[in-house]
């Protein structure tokens, strides 16, 4: 009998461990500019660090194993065109055309050259329900800090356990 039991234990075990990750849209980071030098000359620094921060999130999820991350590029003219955090929606509505069961959109907001806050939004798609939200300031406007900041996140709070919540 209990081998019977250990036997059934291990092919629900297995059938567990075989299961699909996730389907995961990661949609390109935007941002707030509210700083002095972003008011007169623009955001283009922090355009290409978007970018990098983005692909940086993509890569180091779709490589933790726990995620199928999901090519955004049918959809992403569409979601460079909404503000992905107040269209109402839009973003699941995208996210669910790529067959997505998760989404994730990010928010940088530059607040000064030494006052910068990273947010990063996990949400169910079907729901529409937040599952998790990350954010993390961060000091100095370098390559370096933005890419340490989105790290940190991502081995804290998006691959922790429980989504780096108390349980």
């Amino acid at each position: 009998m209990r081998a019977l039991i250990c036997l059934a234990a291990l092919l629900l075990t297995g059938s567990v461990a075989l299961a699909d990750p996730p389907k995961l849209a990661v949609f390109d980071f935007e941002l707030i500019d509210t700083s002095l030098p972003g008011e007169f000359y623009g955001s283009k620094p922090e355009q290409a660090r978007l970018e990098r921060i983005s692909e940086q999130l993509r890569k180091e999820l779709a490589d933790s194993g726990k995620f199928q991350v999901l090519d955004i590029a049918p959809v992403r003219d569409a979601a460079r065109h909404a503000n992905l955090q107040a269209c109402g929606g839009c973003d699941l509505k995208l996210a669910g055309q790529l067959g997505a069961d998760l989404e994730i959109t990010g928010l940088v907001q530059k607040v000064s050259n030494l006052i910068i806050n990273l947010n990063i939004y996990l949400r169910d798609v079907k729901t529409g329900n937040m599952i998790t939200v990350a954010s993390a300031d961060m000091r100095g406007n370098t390559d370096e800090s933005w890419s340490r900041t989105m790290s940190y996140l991502i081995r804290n709070r998006l691959l922790a356990p429980n989504f780096g919540r108390p349980e």
